[in-house]
């Protein structure tokens, strides 16, 4: 990937949120991460530990309490003036969690699909209906569908009319935000193939988010591993999902079932043990420390520096790198 044009560049990336009476919550740390033009980068972690405030922050629902965020080669940062946010936003979408909240119910398919088309005034009055009913189609869904209201879909279903919504306006980079998380498990892996097979036709570039390993391990190309709100792990799926090097990516690959039950029930287990550090008022040292079987008195103190290997993409931020 080293040779491929960035789309997004993030450095040096914070969000803390105050809350008040000298108490803060550190919901992003010192991120830094190149998102590649065409690439599907999967951001994985447990929950709470900041995957989608960084992908909300990514799009600018939070602004950033420091570093730089650059989209392809302009920087971003800060609050955006109006016009530079239209631009913006008719480059980089984003597909949510929950395919029930994120829809009005007040809207019909049309209006939902259209809304951004409208606000930029991409499509002529007469076209308008012809565009949405393309767009049904080629997530999976009928003409008919246009008139009818989100309460009269299933989850999947709505995901669809989601996906469709964030892709009208021809967006550049897409933010998936755990989108198939909500859905039973016979719907994700056609969620799935409908969004590998538009990144393809549309030439998109895609931040995934997911808690799944095995479905990361299926569609994207590397792999960046999160603990609260830090990137510890960072590679191609095959680098990280193969070869864990930090004892947290490890414990997470471990964790993931195999399809084999036979040897699923052979395999070793690597059990996380140990109270998590809280993000609040975060101090110095290793925030996996308190539960790292590989633990020494430095990951108590010093932070840990993320460490290129080899001269390659890959990167691991732990003290064991040093030894």
């Amino acid at each position: 990937m080293s040779n491929a044009q960035v789309n997004m560049s993030v450095r040096g990336l914070t969000k803390v949120f105050e809350l008040g009476r000298g108490k803060s919550l550190t919901a992003l740390n010192n991120i830094n991460l190149d998102i590649m033009q065409g690439e599907i980068l999967g951001l994985v972690g447990e929950s709470g530990c900041g995957k989608s405030t960084l992908g909300k922050t990514l799009i600018k629902l939070h602004t950033e309490s420091s570093g730089t965020i650059a989209f392809n080669g302009e920087d971003i940062s800060g609050v955006m003036s109006s016009a530079k946010r239209k631009s913006f936003s008719r480059q980089v979408q984003m597909i949510f969690q929950d395919p029930y909240s994120c829809l009005n119910p007040r809207m019909t398919v049309e209006d939902i699909i259209a809304e951004g088309p409208d606000a930029h005034d991409m499509w002529k009055k007469e076209e308008r209906r012809e565009k949405v009913i393309q767009w049904l189609e080629r997530v999976g869904l009928h003409a008919s569908h246009i008139s009818r209201y989100p309460h009269e879909f299933s989850g999947g279903q709505r995901q669809r009319i989601g996906i469709a919504r964030a892709l009208a306006l021809e967006p550049k980079l897409v933010i998936c935000d755990e989108p198939i998380s909500a859905l039973d498990v016979s719907v994700q892996a056609q969620v799935i193939t409908l969004l590998k097979q538009l990144q393809v036709e549309c030439g998109l570039t895609y931040l995934f988010i997911a808690h799944d390993l095995s479905m990361v391990r299926v569609i994207c190309d590397r792999m960046a591993v999160m603990y609260l709100g830090s990137i510890v792990e960072l590679g191609t799926v095959e680098q990280v999902y193969d070869q864990p090097i930090h004892p947290y990516t490890q414990a997470l690959v471990s964790a993931n079932p195999l399809p084999d039950p036979v040897a699923e029930r052979a395999r070793a287990r690597q059990m996380i043990r140990g109270e998590i550090n809280s993000p609040i008022n975060v101090k110095p040292g290793c925030l996996f420390a308190s539960r790292c079987p590989h633990v020494m008195e430095k990951c108590r103190t010093v932070t840990p520096v993320t460490r290129e290997l080899g001269g390659s993409d890959r990167r691991v931020a732990c003290h064991l790198m040093e030894h």
